[in-house]
């Protein structure tokens, strides 16, 4: 780091800035690139594992999402810091194949998706859609009800309900609320 300092205008010492040089930022990269992007990698590779197995999902979901953003910043100045020797592998085209099998590797994960039309998230969530969507009496069925228990609980919690064929989506709306949370209120009914 270069300091720059200047007398203050009443012969005080001025507060010390400092300037950020391009060997400063090289030093930096020598030094902690690559032990960040280990760190990051590894912290990356325990979570993902874990997601894989589907192990502690509220634990590493977000560690894995904000960590792996995280990396980016390391991996950048990992690839400023080994620029002549990746120009190298380029020139040689050992990078070539690798970049090329991990791009394949990902489209044979990203192609399906995109062609099935499906938005992908939370299974819970096509669930939660679906049963809005459902009929009173079919949704209290799953849920081991009756339909005039049903009826009867929703109309305990507030919601206007005309007949046990209503949707559940109709019903909230009737109700001034969203048909989520009727079916939220249906299932914590005793």
């Amino acid at each position: 780091m270069s300091k720059q300092s200047d007398r203050g205008s009443d012969g005080g010492a001025a507060p010390t800035q400092i300037v950020w040089t391009g060997s400063m930022w090289k030093s930096l990269a020598n030094r902690y690139a690559t032990p960040f992007v280990t760190g990051l990698f590894m912290v990356s590779l325990i979570s993902g594992v874990a997601l894989f197995f589907h192990l502690g999902q509220s634990l590493f979901h977000g560690m894995h999402e904000w960590l792996s953003m995280v990396l980016i910043v390391p991996f950048l100045l990992h690839v400023w810091k080994n620029w002549a020797p990746l120009t190298s592998y380029l020139k040689r085209g050992w990078l070539v194949w690798p970049l090329a099998a991990s791009l394949a590797m990902a489209l044979a994960f990203a192609v399906p998706a995109m062609m099935s039309g499906s938005r992908g998230g939370s299974p819970v969530g096509g669930l939660v859609a679906a049963s809005v969507g459902a009929k009173l009496s079919d949704v209290a069925a799953v849920l081991g009800k009756s339909p005039d228990a049903a009826v009867q609980a929703l109309t305990a919690a507030g919601y206007k309900v005309g007949a046990p064929s209503d949707t559940l989506a109709a019903i909230g709306q009737a109700s001034g609320k969203s048909g989520q949370q009727a079916l939220f209120a249906l299932v914590a009914a005793k």
